[in-house]
């Protein structure tokens, strides 16, 4: 490869949110740590939290757990990019880590709902890429909710009714993914972070680049 091509190769870019929402179930953190396993150019945005740890969850790692006071005190001094309440608790997302990777040329992935999905286009709409993935079947959706066995069946039901609402936001969504197989699933997910990437205002050494292509360099 000759150094011009390299060159091209390695530009320096700014970095994307890519946020992955769904029904619970339907498979978006199954995508996620998909991504986050093989791809060294992405991070997890941890959310702020005021529910209680699941078993084996770790603070900071996979939400920071904090008191609804606390959450509120983050909330006035602005310091979530967005917020809302889902299943009688409070869930955000920290701005800082966020600004400081996107700077940075990371991509950072959320775990949100439609709610925060549309915080976060009101703030960031140039680095936004949002991505919906939808169960082959509701039935199917039920069954992965069961076969987990991470909730109790009144909370599986009450899953089951929010589900319906979730997914009727579907159109608001730049990707629609349909999560039949998670492997095609995956690979639907990482051909959009490809072509994203290549976005020309996400590359933001492209005109120094292009200059020096003027120069005959």
């Amino acid at each position: 490869m000759s150094n011009s091509a390299a060159s091209a190769g390695e530009l320096e870019r700014r970095g994307l949110m890519l946020v992955l929402s769904s029904p619970s179930g339907a498979g978006k953190t199954t995508l996620t740590r998909a991504l986050l396993a093989t791809d060294p150019g992405v991070q997890l945005s941890v959310s702020v939290t005021t529910r209680p740890p699941r078993p084996a969850e770790r603070e900071g790692v996979d939400y920071y757990f904090r008191t609804a006071d606390d959450f509120g005190i983050m909330v006035n001094k602005g310091e979530l990019l967005e917020h809302a309440k889902v299943f009688g608790h409070y869930y955000g997302t920290p701005r800082a880590p966020v600004v400081d990777a996107l700077e940075a040329g990371i991509d950072v992935i959320f775990d949100v709902d439609w709610q925060g999905t549309q915080q976060l286009k009101q703030k960031a709409h140039d680095d936004l890429v949002s991505v919906f993935v939808l169960p082959p079947s509701m039935r199917a959706l039920e069954q992965r909710l069961r076969t987990r066995g991470q909730d109790r069946p009144e909370v599986i039901a009450e899953r089951m009714a929010r589900a319906a609402d979730e997914i009727s936001h579907w159109a608001e969504y730049d990707y629609i993914i349909v999560n039949e197989d998670i492997g095609r699933a995956e690979i639907e997910v990482r051909a959009i972070l490809v072509a994203e990437r290549l976005k020309r205002h996400r590359r933001t050494g492209l005109l120094d680049f292009v200059q020096r292509l003027k120069q005959g360099l």
